[in-house]
């Protein structure tokens, strides 16, 4: 096995700083050349995302969410999503931004894949779902600064559009990938 692919061990801890969303911490390891070394690491709570599907006259469609995403300075169109709260299950937190953001519960959600978002300096991972057999029970739930547009989206218009504005985020092209990777095998 080539060196880069052994562990290294974690010697040390420290949190730099609490920024709410996720924390700053410095951590000091071994690295199995025997040198130390010291890496920053943001320590985010995991996230979970949901393509929710609707069968309607024969078609299928995907409800996506566009929100305005400071990062990134403009509007992005999404699956609907979010944090994972301490000690809750992700298909819980997924079926919960479900509701929370359109209004709709799912009586099948079926879990598509696990990723690491980012593993070179963040320690969380992104968890996909799938979200069938869908019933609008409520109106939006949403926090205060969240400001949501739910949008019908053709299934079989999805994969052109992801990856290109407004569906540039990274993880929604991830999480569509995972998506169609499950419906081409359930063919």
């Amino acid at each position: 096995m080539a060196k880069g692919n052994e562990s290294w061990m974690e010697t040390g801890r420290r949190e730099l700083a609490d920024y709410r969303l996720f924390k700053a911490l410095e951590t000091t390891s071994v690295g199995p050349h025997g040198k130390e070394g010291r890496f920053i690491v943001l320590d985010a709570p995991d996230w979970a995302v949901v393509v929710p599907a609707l069968e309607r006259g024969g078609r299928r469609y995907i409800l996506s969410v566009s929100q305005y995403r400071h990062g990134a300075g403009v509007p992005m169109t999404e699956f609907p999503g979010g944090v994972v709260e301490p000690g809750e299950d992700p298909a819980r937190a997924a079926a919960r931004e479900l509701l929370e953001e359109t209004g709709y519960v799912a009586g099948r959600i079926t879990h598509l894949g696990t990723c690491s978002p980012n593993p070179a300096f963040m320690s969380n991972s992104f968890h996909v779902f799938a979200a069938e057999d869908l019933s609008l029970v409520a109106e939006q739930s949403l926090d205060e600064h969240e400001l949501v547009d739910v949008e019908e989206v053709p299934e079989d218009e999805l994969y052109a559009r992801v990856g290109s504005p407004p569906w540039g985020h990274a993880l929604m092209a991830t999480a569509a990938w995972y998506y169609r990777k499950w419906r081409e095998g359930r063919r």
